[in-house]
């Protein structure tokens, strides 16, 4: 049976695809704002994730790179958006598929079914939190800890720590870590990453000159080792 993360602040709607849906066979847990989404992604790990754009709280493209910062669990966006560049957007982000209402429940379920499907078997590094040493990062969160205490990063410093974590145990090449944090103008930007590497080696490493988790291959990238 497939567990669907159902998130949106109409109500009456979030009522009636909970209804049908489980009548169709699916666990449903819902969700009326972004935050609530987040910490129930985080909870219950479900299947597949069906999104609203328009949330109270924050917008629904924010939850969607929240959620692709630690996990690939498939998200189809439901949304009254018609506009291209929305489309565009949620899936530029991390979507995987995008519905508009008004809907037919028969074609929803399908793309729901068909996610699932394509959706790739959890992989062990799908944890919201990952825990290293005396460091705790919070992907859902975005925040990290180290002896317990919270470590303030620039958001920079936080998505190059990010992209690390996400692939933890593997080499990540200078060139991806530009793509990811910086964007595809600036692959050939090397300093960057000496710069960074080294701020956050000062913030949450013991011994930065021999750091234990954030190290250097020389001429290749970096690998964030728990």
């Amino acid at each position: 049976m497939s567990h669907v993360l159902v998130v949106d602040d109409e109500p009456g709607l979030a009522h009636a695809l909970g209804i049908t849906l489980r009548a169709s066979g699916w666990t449903v847990t819902t969700a009326d704002d972004g935050a609530h989404a987040l910490a129930a992604a985080a909870h219950h790990h479900p299947d597949v994730v069906l999104l609203d754009l328009g949330l109270p709280d924050m917008s629904g493209i924010d939850v969607i790179t929240a959620l692709r910062a630690w996990t690939r669990v498939p998200i189809v966006v439901l949304s009254a958006r018609q506009h291209g560049e929305d489309k565009v957007d949620a899936l530029d982000a991390g979507a995987d598929d995008y519905v508009t209402k008004p809907f037919a429940m028969n074609e929803l379920l399908a793309r729901l079914r068909a996610a699932v499907r394509r959706a790739a078997a959890p992989a062990d590094g799908d944890e919201a939190v990952v825990v290293a040493g005396a460091l705790t990062v919070d992907l859902a969160r975005r925040r990290v800890l180290r002896d317990g205490t919270e470590v303030r990063l620039t958001p920079t410093e936080w998505s190059m720590l990010e992209v690390l974590v996400r692939n933890r145990g593997r080499l990540v090449s200078r060139r991806q870590l530009l793509q990811e944090v910086w964007g595809p103008g600036y692959s050939d930007e090397t300093h960057y990453l000496r710069v960074y590497s080294a701020q956050l080696r000062r913030k949450l490493e013991d011994d930065p000159a021999h750091p234990r988790h954030i190290v250097t291959q020389p001429g290749m990238g970096y690998v964030f080792e728990a």
